[in-house]
């Protein structure tokens, strides 16, 4: 028995077409809430609204497991709320089992057809054919920038007659350029935890692949990503300690660490914060106490032993940094930048470019995490994926050239905010997206604010930790081809 008050607010969920979706054995299925009856007499102008109550179930079979179900809403058994009245709604149902031949493993083709379907495919592809354009054009301009500038850069590196005015400028930082950055231990930690979420993320991908991860499951797809977390703590353990070490004897212990809380930590805070509020307000999104002591446990039986194992192996296989000039003992003065030589202005470039070629398809995988549509497409996600790896790397070279070529040779922390400044334009577009979506209240924008930082804090730390590792290996190769003096 379920008291339905306020009814008006039933009506205007019935005025705007809204459905309910529920699954069954991860099997997602809608239905109608309701409907309008308009009076054909003159006198009656007002329609009638009209609750559904009896929902019927057909469930088709394949031997003992179910395959397909559909929901579908009886217009005999209504009730009338049209009054401004509280009214006492008994909900029933029933089920109609059929049998099938459909194969359990094609019972999914149903919603992968939907989406291949027009339009579907097309905007997918559209978004695809946008991003390769983007990422052709940028590969031309870089190609003029290196066949030009650096070549010639690197011809008077290497001319035994050049004189001062022939010098390049960048030449000059190779006694800087390999400066340990401030604060090792937690850019360390950085790089720990963006290679674990980068490490995840492809486990996922390949999951989805092997059809042993179900995209539109939820449950399925969080218990995925709590397992995969704990399993990759090792690459943070490993990474953080192996780059420490080559940066300074001892510490690494305190970046081992600072990777396992720098993701987690807050995570675990807003989760906490979240849960307090959904049992505030009654919500059902509560997780109950069983599933947090599991978690509890998981992180430390088996994150917790992982990263420690990771963080040892990374200091008994650690090696020395390889730099290809020796370093100065007396920092090198940068004097003034213009505005796209700066960190804002390199982040604003770094990170507007790869949102322009991901934008069409993460409107899509925001109507999938938060609306009505199914992502079925893990092909597509992969393949943007690798566009805004791709085109993080080319960048992240780019900039560096740049801020090398202003005598700038504080780009170790620099790489990392511009590659990760990705997520900034993400975590905005996602605040638009909210103000567009039928979205209210405190409780839904709580939530989704909370679930859209985690996400893109997540997107920060790995594009960050790519865009460090290609500016890494982009100047180690031109310090590598010129002979310091």
């Amino acid at each position: 028995m379920v008291i339905v008050s306020p009814i008006h607010s039933i009506r205007d969920a019935i005025s705007n077409d809204f459905y309910y979706q529920m699954y069954y054995d991860d099997l997602p299925f809608w239905g109608f809430i309701g409907k309008i009856e308009n009076s054909w007499l003159q006198e009656e102008n007002n329609p009638k609204y009209y609750l559904f109550n009896h929902v019927r179930f057909n469930a088709f079979y394949n031997d003992d497991q179910v395959v397909e179900i559909r929901a579908w809403n009886d217009p005999k058994n209504v009730v009338d709320i049209t009054a401004d009245q509280e009214i006492d709604v008994q909900f029933t149902y029933s089920v109609i089992w059929n049998k099938t031949s459909i194969p359990f493993a094609n019972r999914l083709d149903r919603y992968t057809r939907a989406s291949s379907l027009q339009p579907h495919s097309t905007i997918h592809w559209f978004s695809v054919l946008n991003s390769i354009v983007i990422i052709v054009l940028l590969t031309a301009l870089l190609a003029l920038l290196f066949m030009r500038h650096l070549k010639n850069d690197l011809i008077k590196c290497s001319s035994e007659e050049g004189d001062e005015e022939g010098e390049v400028a960048w030449k000059y930082l190779h006694g800087d350029v390999f400066r340990c950055p401030r604060y090792t231990s937690l850019f360390s930690a950085v790089l720990g935890a963006g290679s674990q979420i980068f490490s995840l993320l492809c486990v996922l991908f390949l999951l989805a692949f092997l059809d042993v991860l179900y995209a539109y499951s939820r449950g399925s797809l969080c218990t995925s990503l709590a397992v995969g977390y704990a399993l990759t703590s090792f690459v943070a353990g490993y990474s953080s300690s192996s780059f420490h070490n080559q940066l300074s004897a001892t510490g690494w212990e305190r970046s081992v660490v600072l990777s396992g809380l720098l993701y987690l930590g807050p995570v675990f805070v807003i989760m906490c914060i979240f849960n307090t509020v959904a049992i505030f307000y009654g919500a059902t999104t509560a997780l109950p106490f069983g599933t947090i002591v599991l978690v509890i446990l998981m992180s430390i039986f088996i994150t917790a032993p992982l990263l420690a194992l990771g963080g040892a192996v990374g200091y008994r296989l650690r090696s020395e940094f390889k730099a290809p000039c020796p370093t100065k003992r007396v920092p090198r003065e940068i004097r003034s930048l213009a505005w796209y030589r700066t960190t804002p202005g390199q982040m604003l470039i770094g990170g507007l470019l790869p949102f322009g070629t991901i934008a069409m398809e993460l409107h899509n995988l925001l109507l999938s995490l938060w609306g009505y549509k199914i992502f079925t497409t893990p092909s597509i996600l992969f393949i943007m994926f690798l566009i805004l790896t791709v085109l993080t790397i080319m960048l992240s070279i780019g900039l560096t050239y740049i801020q090398l070529s202003a005598e700038d040779h504080e780009w170790w922390w620099r790489s990392i905010l511009r590659g990760g400044s990705t997520a900034v334009f993400v975590f905005a577009n996602c605040i638009v997206f909210y103000a567009r979506s039928d979205m209210h209240g405190f409780l839904q924008l709580f939530f989704f604010l909370g679930y859209s930082a985690c996400m893109c804090y997540a997107l920060f730390l790995m594009l960050g930790t790519i865009s460090f590792h290609a500016s890494l290996i982009f100047v180690r190769r031109i310090y590598s081809a010129v002979k310091s003096e």
